[in-house]
């Protein structure tokens, strides 16, 4: 089994390709900001508990209640997925666009900043795992 095959590297994976997805729609965005009728958009956030429910529903990870003291998950909903839904907005122009330039540019700012802390998590990682291996 290869280290990137560790549960902890796919989901860091699947958060880096979410952030990229969500990067081109952002851009999309701001590329139709002058485009009449135009709605803005944006990907269904990435739930962790999601993607938790997606591995145990793989059978890779279970999570098991050895003590009845344990606290229990709940009803964590499935279907980890990159759905995208027209993102509301307040302002909108006469012509029915409702992109606003600055609040895209702050979510492009943060969702490089978040696909950056991915990345080097993900980096750390596997350096962490190399050392250990090298020992």
């Amino acid at each position: 089994m290869a280290l990137t095959d560790l549960p902890m590297f796919q989901a860091l994976r699947q958060k880096m390709q979410w952030h990229q997805q969500r990067q081109g729609i952002l851009a999309e965005n701001v590329a139709n900001a002058d485009t009449p009728g135009y709605r803005s958009k944006d990907l269904k956030d990435l739930s962790f508990g999601d993607m938790v429910q997606a591995e145990a529903g793989s059978g890779a990870l279970r999570p098991v209640a050895t003590n009845a003291g344990h606290i229990t998950s709940g009803g964590i909903s499935a279907g980890v997925g990159t759905k995208v839904s027209k993102a509301s907005s307040f302002e909108r122009t006469p012509d029915g666009n409702s992109v606003v330039l600055e609040e895209q540019m702050m979510k492009i700012a943060e969702n490089q900043i978040d696909y950056q802390t991915a990345t080097s998590l993900y980096t750390r990682s596997l350096g962490m795992f190399k050392t250990a291996l090298r020992r």
